[in-house]
């Protein structure tokens, strides 16, 4: 039984979440204000957090954020479920610290779908990390213990979902991996193919993983991203 911890100031919504999710088995806490949310999240840790953003007091992306920031709530999965739409919501959402993002209305079997997705990677060892042959690849070795990267010799945190694109980079690494191929392997679901949710997670992993002159994740255009695990200089006015 999982524990979902759901934030949201539309009581109808939150009762909605909460009486679909129960009826699969999982343990259900709601909150009706961020604030409230937060303190939730850091004191009984759930397994998955399901977000909304246009709340008063403290909006869905200042929620996100401090529990990325929080050493004991940053690895914990954010599912962000708001009426904002747009392309740069998304982002904002993103580089809030969430792993995925449905927009409303939603369809129940897509939310259940998602959760399922992230619940599979919400444990302290994230399902992937049972193929130990895979755990280190040229420069890279993951720690799935504590979701960490070792990168030479410098130690990198990262979140549940850039744990499991760089995993699923490094299956394939010297190859490229489409966005859809990401998509379904991390998300586990094949959704239309979303650009967005992969292209700001990748920008995530890059920020934590590369230098000023050492890169790691090579953009494919028009094909996906490829890990060069040996690493690769960053040419002269390349950004």
């Amino acid at each position: 039984m999982s524990r979902i911890l759901v934030i949201d100031d539309d009581q109808a919504i939150a009762e909605l979440v909460k009486i679909n999710l129960e009826l699969l088995g999982h343990q259900v806490t709601t909150a009706n204000d961020g604030i409230k949310g937060l303190a939730l999240a850091q004191q009984n840790r759930p397994d998955l957090v399901v977000l909304d953003v246009m709340m008063p007091d403290l909006d869905g992306f200042t929620v996100c954020q401090r529990l990325r920031q929080n050493p004991n709530t940053h690895p914990i999965p954010v599912l962000m479920l708001t009426a904002l739409g747009m392309t740069k919501d998304k982002v904002t959402g993103f580089d809030s610290g969430a792993d995925d993002y449905l927009v409303k209305p939603f369809e129940i079997p897509e939310l259940q779908v998602r959760i399922r997705a992230l619940l599979r990677r919400s444990g302290s060892v994230p399902q992937s990390s049972t193929l130990p042959e895979i755990l280190h690849a040229g420069e890279i070795t993951l720690i799935p213990e504590n979701l960490q990267a070792k990168v030479k010799e410098r130690i990198v945190k990262l979140t549940p979902t850039e744990f499991e694109i760089l995993h699923c980079l490094m299956q394939h690494h010297g190859q490229t991996v489409s966005t859809g191929k990401l998509l379904e392997e991390v998300w586990g679901y094949s959704p239309d193919d979303d650009v967005d949710t992969i292209r700001v997670h990748i920008r995530h992993l890059r920020t934590r993983l590369e230098t000023a002159d050492r890169k790691y994740i090579k953009t494919v255009y028009g094909g996906g991203y490829q890990l060069i695990a040996d690493g690769f200089e960053r040419a002269a006015g390349e950004s």
